[in-house]
């Protein structure tokens, strides 16, 4: 499995399977060690340090492929990023444990304190400073809602509705960290 910091794979909407029924992987479909997506199979990169299956990775370049052809879906990229960001808590490195605190944080920005685009980036810059006191989040074993779920919302306003599904199940799976990162996040704005 080669791996990539970002790599762009556009594929029609219409290939991807999106969650599929059963329980184990089968030569055409592969689990996510991440999220626990479902999704088609394929042969590719994943992230370079945030773990996942080639297929999750694929359909999260999708995901944002579609946000970066459409000017009026940059509003929610942060979401999209963030939400797959704490899915895939990665390899354990510093960066990967930083990675999803601060993804973490900029999420609770976003859908708590109603702050997007350049106003979230600062927000998460801001806590990029702080980054080296985020311990250790305890992973998830389950998630509600990942890129499967996303990925074949081809339509804006569809795309739209299904990743503020995503990160409000996401920001939810999360929520014996909320006091934690809320507390952590002010800390830094004093």
């Amino acid at each position: 499995m080669r791996r990539c910091a970002l790599t762009f794979w556009p594929r029609p909407a219409s290939s991807w399977s999106g969650r599929s029924s059963g329980l184990a992987a089968t030569p055409d479909i592969q689990v996510c060690p991440g999220c626990g997506s479902r999704l088609q199979a394929v042969d590719g990169p994943t992230h370079a340090y945030m773990t996942s299956s080639p297929a999750c990775w694929a359909a999260f370049n999708v995901v944002i492929a579609r946000e970066f052809g459409d000017p009026g879906l940059m509003d929610i990229h942060g979401l999209t990023v963030d939400a797959w960001a704490v899915q895939h808590p990665g390899d354990g490195s510093r960066r990967a444990i930083q990675s999803v605190g601060l993804h973490l944080a900029r999420l609770w920005v976003q859908l708590d304190q109603g702050s997007s685009g350049r106003a979230a980036n600062r927000a998460m810059l801001g806590f990029a400073e702080r980054k080296a006191d985020l311990p250790e989040m305890p992973p998830r074993q389950v998630y509600a809602v990942t890129v499967a779920d996303v990925v074949d919302a081809s339509d804006p306003e569809a795309h739209r509705t299904a990743v503020m599904i995503w990160a409000r199940a996401v920001w939810a799976d999360w929520a014996d960290q909320h006091e934690f990162i809320q507390r952590w996040a002010m800390a830094g704005s004093k």
